[in-house]
Parts: structure tokens; sequence; C-alpha cells
């Protein structure tokens, strides 16, 4: 193999090795990190008998609309989510 195709074989070696080194850190640290936060900040568990899931009636909306509303956010925040207010923009 002739200097220049050998040296440019090493550089990729090298630059690979290091993107996974480098990554391997990254999804190690980010694993650590989710780790340390769960143990000592966990979730709060929020009774679901406890939320009300009665919307605040808004007269301008018919009630199709109203009950998507409702449907969506309920399924987005997995029945955590509360409608306070619902305003036309």
């Amino acid at each position: 193999m002739n200097e220049p195709l050998s040296t440019a074989l090493i550089v990729l070696a090298v630059g690979m090795i290091t993107v996974f080194v480098i990554l391997s850190l990254v999804v190690f640290s980010g694993n650590i990190i989710i780790r340390i936060v769960n143990k000592y900040f966990p979730e709060t568990s929020i009774n679901p008998s406890s939320v009300s899931k009665t919307p605040i009636i808004n007269t301008d909306l018919d009630s199709s609309k109203m009950a998507a509303i409702v449907a969506a956010v309920d399924v987005i925040t997995k029945g955590k989510g509360k409608i306070n207010k619902i305003e036309k923009s």
C-alpha cells in the first residue's frame, strides 16, 4: 500500500474510534444522570380521583369541539392534564 492511502486509513480509524468513544461517554453519562435524578427526585404521582375532569364550559364553542379538545388533552397528558380555560384567539 502506498503511504497516502495508509495515512488516510489510519486517520479514518482514529476518527471513528474517537467518535465511538465520545458517543459512548455521552450515553453513559446520560444514563447516570437519569438514574441520579430518578433516585433523588422521584416523580410525584397524582391521584386520578382528585383531578377534576370537568372542563370549564365555554358557550362560544360547540360541544363536539369541546369534546375533541378535552380528549386530546387527556390523551397527550395521559389523564394528568386539566383544562382551566379555553379562549379563541
